[in-house]
């Protein structure tokens, strides 16, 4: 299912995806912090097994859920992945290329997901472990309503990092939501710089 945001197009992942994956993943700053389960040097074939092997069966058994992240204006080209998995512990990773990081992008690919995961799927928990170190994955997960749940040692294609688990579940998720919805109808509050220049009445 293509999902959408402000800014982005989530689409499906797809074989022939594998290629743009392969040109723009293998970067120690994307993966770093990502699940050792992946080989680290990246192969040639690695996005391509990962499509083929991996991510596309899972999701033809109703497992897992991948989407590329894709610019509105630009939807030819794949700039990340966000995933959802069944499961108790990890529901949920992504990574989006580093001149597309620090902008906001992710937030809205997490909130987008987070519906998807709550109020189409049914889910009634979502888990993300994250390595400390890894400051910008953990202000997303604090930006939308997260809180870490245990703290533990977990393996990475970096080393081994003590991890935090966030979670979240749908009754604080549909809270978090409405918090969100209400502060966005707000009128925003004028400065006083701004009352400053207003001209006299």
């Amino acid at each position: 299912m293509l999902l959408e945001t402000r800014r982005l197009l989530l689409k499906p992942l797809a074989p022939a995806d594998a290629n743009q994956i392969q040109k723009i993943f293998p970067r120690w700053e994307i993966v770093q912090f990502l699940n050792a389960s992946i080989p680290w040097p990246y192969p040639a074939d690695g996005a391509d097994t990962f499509c083929r092997c991996v991510a596309l069966p899972a999701m033809e058994r109703g497992e897992e859920w991948h989407w590329t992240l894709r610019l509105r204006t630009s939807p030819d080209e794949i700039i990340g992945l966000i995933s959802l998995t069944k499961g108790e512990h990890i529901n949920r990773g992504f990574w989006i290329a580093p001149a597309f990081q620090n902008q906001g992008l992710m937030t809205e690919a997490v909130i987008a997901t987070a519906d998807y995961w709550f109020d189409v799927l049914g889910f009634q928990v979502l888990r993300a472990p994250k390595a400390i170190p890894n400051m910008a994955s953990r202000r997303i997960s604090e930006k939308t309503g997260m809180r870490v749940i245990a703290v533990e040692e977990g393996n990475y294609v970096g080393g081994r990092f003590p991890t935090e688990i966030w979670e979240i579940t749908d009754q604080e998720w549909r809270a978090f939501r409405d918090r969100t919805e209400a502060e966005n109808r707000r009128p925003r509050e004028k400065d006083a710089s701004e009352w400053a220049d207003r001209p006299a009445d």
